[in-house]
């Protein structure tokens, strides 16, 4: 995935509630409590900069030939495997760290916006309530992180940990799992900030990591333009971690490495 810098807004001030709220709301909110940007609606947008400590660039995480092989040992479990509902004090204490992965740096990142989007089709409720970034069943708590790469400080991966009890968390990823089947042809969701076109949605094969495992691919339609944004979400007990990114400028479909749910995994159990 190739960068995206804030000068491609342009592509992006269309897209409605749904691709705001993950791409410029969640996605560029990093650290100090920064507040979510806002998309570019002006005709003569700010041109594209190549600063990489740009806070509305998406970049592409490290190599995949460059990540750790297996999980730190140093990592340790908060038991989180036998059903324990966390608190969002303990989630802040399970959620990956900088350090964990040694390929990324972690920061705090905002939740999202109150408002989100609705699925035209209730089959596709639990897709929108991802991209909302508020997985349903509602959670009882909930953290929210951005993963920057460790040797550019660049945004690239984005995870929020939430808390649903056991049976809420199978139920999210059953769910979730019957949404990517049955909106597989696409859907359409509408909110307070528009209205946005999915094209396609598609499972991808993902290692297993924790008690359960689900990857995919929604491709957002924007103007003509296909936006690729990939969830990988894995249970432990009744915690669930979603990762995210978002391929802004091309239609490969973005990577986020496995390492990253093994490790979160391991921490949760």
């Amino acid at each position: 995935m190739r960068t995206r810098t804030t000068g491609t807004s342009r592509r992006t001030s269309a897209a409605g509630a749904a691709l705001a709220v993950l791409v410029l709301g969640l996605t560029t909110a990093c650290g100090g409590g920064d507040k979510p940007a806002k998309p570019d609606t002006t005709a003569d947008a700010t041109p594209e900069t190549n600063d990489p400590k740009d806070p509305g660039q998406v970049s592409e995480p490290p190599p995949l030939d460059e990540q750790p092989k297996t999980v730190d040992p140093n990592v340790k479990g908060v038991g989180a495997g036998g059903g324990k509902e966390l608190t969002e004090t303990e989630l802040a204490a399970a959620v990956l760290a900088t350090g964990d992965v040694s390929t990324f740096k972690v920061d705090p990142m905002d939740g999202p916006p109150a408002q989100g989007e609705n699925a035209d089709d209730p089959a596709c409720a639990p897709l929108t309530a991802m991209i909302n970034g508020k997985p349903e069943p509602v959670a009882s708590a909930a953290v929210y992180r951005q993963l920057l790469g460790a040797k550019t400080g660049r945004p690239a991966i984005s995870e929020f940990l939430t808390t649903h009890g056991t049976q809420g968390a199978v139920s999210l990823l059953s769910r979730l799992g019957d949404a990517v089947k049955a909106c597989e042809d696409g859907f359409k969701g509408s909110g307070a900030g528009g209205s946005s076109t999915y094209s396609a949605v598609e499972r991808i094969d993902v290692p297993k990591a924790g008690d359960d495992t689900l990857a995919y691919q929604v491709t957002g339609d924007f103007e003509g333009d296909p936006v690729p944004l990939v969830f990988h979400v894995v249970r432990v007990g009744g915690t669930v971690a979603t990762f995210y990114t978002a391929n802004l400028e091309g239609t490969a479909t973005p990577e986020i490495p496995s390492i990253l749910l093994a490790t979160q995994a391991a921490k949760l159990k």
